[in-house]
Formats: C-alpha cells, structure tokens, sequence
C-alpha cells in the first residue's frame, strides 16, 4: 500500500485474518511473522510464492505485505523523458522520514550515463532490481546493456544471435522476449534472455507476421507478450507455441502515442483521455471502464506503474497558452478493488513531483524492486 507508514516500524500488520491456514513449514509461526518473513522475498518470486498455496496467494497480494514493503522502501519507479539531446532519469521513491503526517514520495533526478552514444533505446524492461536496455531500436544491433538499479551501474549483456531491429521486448517469468527482423530478413523472429542462466535462444516464431512496433510499453498478461498498436489493437504473442491473438482495443485514435499500459494482477489496464481508465475482462473478451475515477483530469502524456500493490498514474501537465521552457509532472495513487461488478478505482491526491523541459517527452515508467 501507499498509505503513510506504521508510526512504529515494529508495529504488526492489524487486518491479517489469523484464521489462514499456512504451508505445514510455517504452521508453528503467528500469522504476523509469516507476513515478516514473506515482505521480504524479492518480487520477483511471488508468482512462485502464489502458487503454494491459495493463502499464500491472497498475503503476497494483501495491503499488509506493500505496508511492510514500503516501510523497508524495497520498491521504486524509473522514469524516463526522452529529448531530442537525450534521456532524462527520474526515481520516484518513498521519502526517507517516517512521520505519517509528511510522508510522500521523492521525485529525484539522477545521471545515468548509458553507454552507448549511437542511439536512445526504447526497447527497456525491468525484471527485479535490474533494467534491461535492448539495443537495435533504429539500428540493427545484438548488443544489450543491463543497469543495476541499486547501484546506478551499467555492464554489457551477452549479445545476441545476431544483429536485429528490436520491434517489441517483454518479459515473462525470468526470461526477456525480444521480437523483432534480422538484417536482410522479412521474417520476424524472437529471442528470449534467459536471466537466470544468462543465455540467449530462438523462440517460436509469431505465427502473425504483422507489425509489432508498440506505442505504448509492452506488457505481458496470461504469461503472453502484448503489443499495444497504433492501428487500435493489442496483439498477443505466445511464446510457448508462436500463437497469437488480438484484444481489441476500445478506440481507434491514432494519436494517443503517450498512453499508460499496465498489468496488475494479471489485469490489462489502458488510459485513453476520451474514456478514462479502462481494464480488459479477459473472460468476457471486453473492455469497461474503471468506475469511481470520474473526477480524473483528462490528460494526454500518461504512464503507469504498479507501485506498493497501487498504480501510479504520472502526467504531464502543459498549461495551453502559458508560455516557458519547463512543464509540470504529476502523480496520483490509485487503489484498485476488482469485485464481480467490475473493478472500482479509489484515487489519492494528486502530487506535483516536479518539472521537465518541455521538449523532452513521458517515454518510461518501470517499476524495479529488490
């Protein structure tokens, strides 16, 4: 949760119900120490925690476990604007005092000098802690650069197979899909990065050959790389099979090139400024709109994150007739509370995190956590 924090950091979570059953190997714990030890485990293993057990499922995923998390700041966001003269790096962070009256979050410029010069890469996933550059967005390339988050530093992948244009990157499970045309190739092809044991490999070709530029991040759901599309359609790419399919989306408005995607809990959520905060019901193949979200600023310049189990809703805010060389970026928290009437959104203030030139442009927002 992004509520302010526990008063007292030794404080236990109050709304956990006692009655859970639990694995035999932490039957003999209380309830609060489980949810200790679980705030704990890197993110990135949750999926796997889920499936232990249903209980596990529902803690990992309680308001208690983000509280725990974000009393330890084991989360942040990387957002990045891109300009003509390069990338601009924001972190957005808990602050560093534990007063429940001041506490917000931290907009923090930092320096992080990619090591390449050639281009700006907008293939860039996170998994954990680390961040992946893809290169070969505008050039054909098989170079990779992986950035530690936690240490600001920069070290080269393993290359790729071979030199390719990157067309989309998305990530499921520890492996890293890359989509895209090999030099002097029609065919489209994937390779994934396998993270754990650092090699890449060929992955089944996408049995739909169309274009997979994305504008908005690629996002992964029902363990499938999607591509949101200028043409108004999200396509699905299966890596298990090649398969594809499509999601199609509510508007056919080709200029919503700054739209916010994001996945949560397994829950395609996509802004549009003619209809709001949207989700996918993936069972009945249709999208409907978040309810209680109607007093949200209709704004064009949008990306979103999961960020302490809420989503963070960045914008930019330009003042039409107000002329200056910086522009205004804002943020909202919004909890999301799905039920079987739908999913009902409940926003937080709005918070000034600070300004940007306003030539440079909302490209990333990733969520990076230990």
């Amino acid at each position: 949760s992004i509520h302010s924090p526990l008063s007292n950091a030794d404080e236990p979570p109050q709304n956990i119900n006692h009655s859970m059953s639990l694995p035999p190997s932490f039957s003999s714990l209380p309830i609060d120490i489980v949810v200790e030890i679980l705030a704990r485990v890197p993110k990135r293993s949750h999926p796997i925690l889920s499936c232990v057990s249903k209980n596990f499922s529902r803690l990992v995923r309680s308001p208690e476990i983000h509280k725990i998390r974000s009393l330890l700041r084991k989360d942040s966001l990387f957002i990045c604007f891109l300009g003509i003269t390069g990338a601009q790096w924001f972190t957005l962070r808990r602050a560093e005092n534990n007063n429940p009256t001041t506490e917000k979050n931290r907009f923090v410029s930092i320096d992080l000098a990619f090591p390449s010069q050639t281009e700006q890469e907008r293939c860039v996933v996170a998994i954990g802690p680390e961040i992946f550059f893809i290169c070969g967005s505008f050039n054909p390339s098989s170079t990779m650069w992986i950035l530690d988050s936690r240490t600001g530093t920069f070290r080269q992948g393993l290359s790729s197979r071979a030199e390719r244009l990157c067309r989309s990157v998305g990530v499921v499970g520890s492996k890293v899909y890359v989509i895209g045309i090999y030099r002097d190739a029609d065919e489209m092809h994937v390779e994934s990065f396998d993270t754990k044991t650092q090699t890449w490999e060929l992955a089944p070709v996408p049995e739909d050959q169309g274009w997979w530029w994305s504008w908005a991040p690629t996002v992964s759901l029902n363990r499938k790389v999607c591509a949101l599309r200028v043409s108004g359609n999200a396509r699905c790419y299966d890596p298990r099979d090649g398969s594809c399919e499509s999601l199609g989306l509510p508007s056919k408005d080709k200029w919503l090139c700054r739209t916010g995607a994001c996945v949560m809990n397994n829950v395609l959520y996509v802004y549009y400024a003619r209809f709001g905060l949207m989700w996918y019901d993936y069972e009945m193949r249709l999208w409907r709109v978040v309810s209680g979200l109607s007093h949200l600023k209709k704004v064009r310049s949008v990306a979103m994150a999961e960020y302490y189990g809420k989503l963070a809703f960045l914008w930019e805010d330009v003042e039409v007739g107000v002329s200056g060389k910086t522009k205004e970026v804002w943020c909202r928290m919004i909890a999301l509370e799905r039920s079987e009437r739908g999913v009902h959104g409940i926003a937080e203030a709005s918070q000034l995190l600070g300004s940007v030139l306003r030539g440079y442009i909302l490209h990333h927002c990733l969520s990076v956590s230990d």
